[in-house]
């Protein structure tokens, strides 16, 4: 029998719509976290071989929504995040590319005029010997001002430290900056990064520095992304299929509630 005959009909309708209502919710809110989830995984992918991309991690969290007799745990999107865990450097050749090892950044100016900071450090000299990225951002100092380099002046040498040299004469300095350990980053244009705390000059080296005629590649495991994006969509038609199954439980109640009395 699906009802206890000795509860009273309202109650057993009452309850009945509390668990079935109850059950919708929570499988919308695991949809809609899941949803999240495979929009990240998806532009992930799309950047796997993108210099300097920090992938973007989904974080999640459980509401507890209580009742007289119960509580119930709601699947909800705690927002996103960008990794700052290193990209595999390389090796290019090229005296203009450039990477960084350990928790350190390029500074770039961005369209309207602000800071911000990249892993991508593939540059380029203009025709007056201001150096900026492939994508046409000035690179900053540890001042946060332009570098100059002489355009006749051939190839630059870049020391782990960011000085940079022409023909044994010192043009410059990369500068390289570090967040504070509290600071959230937005991803900014051309796979930079702002932070939301100031940035900090990098000023030891023993664990940081530059090295010339390398890149670092986007810090996206393609293979890792590629296995939880399938994941996540059989998460996502299992839920599907639940809802489906709680929407036909409904509609059975409604008809047996419609012929009892």
């Amino acid at each position: 029998m699906l009802f206890d005959q000795t509860v009273p009909d309202g109650k057993v309708e009452q309850s009945w719509r509390f668990l079935v209502q109850t059950g919708i919710y929570v499988g919308v809110s695991a949809q809609l976290a899941l949803r999240q989830r495979m929009d990240t995984l998806a532009n992930n992918m799309a950047n796997v071989n993108t210099p300097g991309f920090r992938a973007e991690e989904a974080k999640f969290e459980t509401y507890l929504a209580g009742n007289q007799t119960s509580e119930t745990a709601f699947g909800i999107s705690g927002g996103t995040y960008l990794s700052t865990r290193s990209g595999a450097m390389l090796k290019t050749d090229n005296p203009l590319d450039v990477a960084t090892s350990g928790d350190a950044w390029f500074g770039i100016k961005t369209s309207d005029g602000g800071t911000a900071y990249t892993k991508d450090g593939r540059l380029q000299m203009t025709a007056t010997g201001i150096l900026q990225t492939i994508t046409g951002n000035q690179i900053l100092d540890a001042g946060g001002a332009p570098i100059a380099l002489d355009p006749a002046g051939g190839p630059p040498t870049i020391s782990k430290d960011g000085m940079i040299t022409q023909a044994g004469r010192q043009v410059g300095a990369l500068g390289l900056f570090s967040f504070p350990q509290a600071a959230k980053l937005a991803r900014g244009e051309n796979a930079s990064v702002v932070p939301d705390l100031p940035a900090n000059p990098v000023l030891e080296f023993t664990r940081v520095g530059v090295h010339q005629g390398f890149i670092e590649n986007s810090n996206v495991n393609g293979v890792t992304e590629m296995m939880n994006l399938i994941r996540i969509q059989r998460e996502f038609e299992t839920v599907t299929s639940s809802l489906d199954n709680t929407e036909t439980s409904l509609t059975d109640a409604i008809k047996a509630l419609g012929t009892t009395g």
